[in-house]
């Protein structure tokens, strides 16, 4: 049996539960930041555009800041609640999903949404890229040339809840998946650069005179 396997027969030997996300958490709608809000520091926070153009999974620092005084009246998002982007112009972006791992609360924009919850949140993440997701997602897009989700209608997606130490695991099996895909990209990019050397040099000649 794989580790896994393990697991689950230990804390949940009955199979692992379905619940969905308002069964076990809440969403709370971002507000009222701007691009020309941004300052070169002050008070971290994440635009709902800079999810598709920034953001990986997970983050425990910002790109942009605000000043102080004004996120006094920001919708805040703590250590662990996930950052979910609500409006795009392509379905797959819609819902796209970034799990705040810093110490410190940042602030979020509107058309984002923070998902405050007491599960892995590296694991709600991946839960948020799952087909099982994706696919209960598009029923509750609206609009055409902009798409969007509202928080009430992500509260109905259920996503499997198995304990926290199987909820560990597949976040150490998953993360060692990314950190391997990182390393084959990175790979694959040196390999392009030395074929369009070696292509280019190849084909170098000298005229005739």
């Amino acid at each position: 049996m794989s580790r896994i396997d393990d697991l689950i027969a230990e804390y949940c030997p009955d199979g692992v539960k379905h619940q969905t996300l308002g069964e076990i958490g809440e969403f709370i709608r971002g507000n009222g930041i701007q691009k020309r809000d941004f300052q070169d520091s002050g008070f971290g926070c994440i635009h709902y555009g800079q999810i598709y153009t920034y953001y990986g999974l997970f983050a425990d620092h910002t790109k942009s800041f605000i000043d102080p005084n004004l996120a006094e009246k920001r919708k805040k998002a703590y250590k662990g609640d996930l950052v979910i982007a609500t409006t795009s112009e392509n379905e797959e972006d819609v819902c796209k999903a970034c799990a705040w791992l810093g110490e410190e609360p940042i602030a979020i924009s509107g058309d984002a949404y923070i998902f405050r919850h007491h599960q892995n949140p590296k694991y709600i993440s991946y839960c948020f890229q799952s087909e099982l997701f994706q696919s209960q997602k598009k029923k509750y897009i609206t609009g055409t040339k902009v798409l969007r989700v509202n928080g009430d209608a992500m509260a109905k997606i259920h996503v499997p809840v198995p304990p926290l130490p199987v909820q560990e695991e597949i976040v150490r099996i998953l993360d060692s998946f990314s950190s391997l895909e990182a390393e084959l990209e990175a790979e694959l990019e040196a390999r392009r650069k030395q074929y369009t050397h070696y292509r280019d040099e190849l084909l170098k000649f000298e005229r005739e005179s």
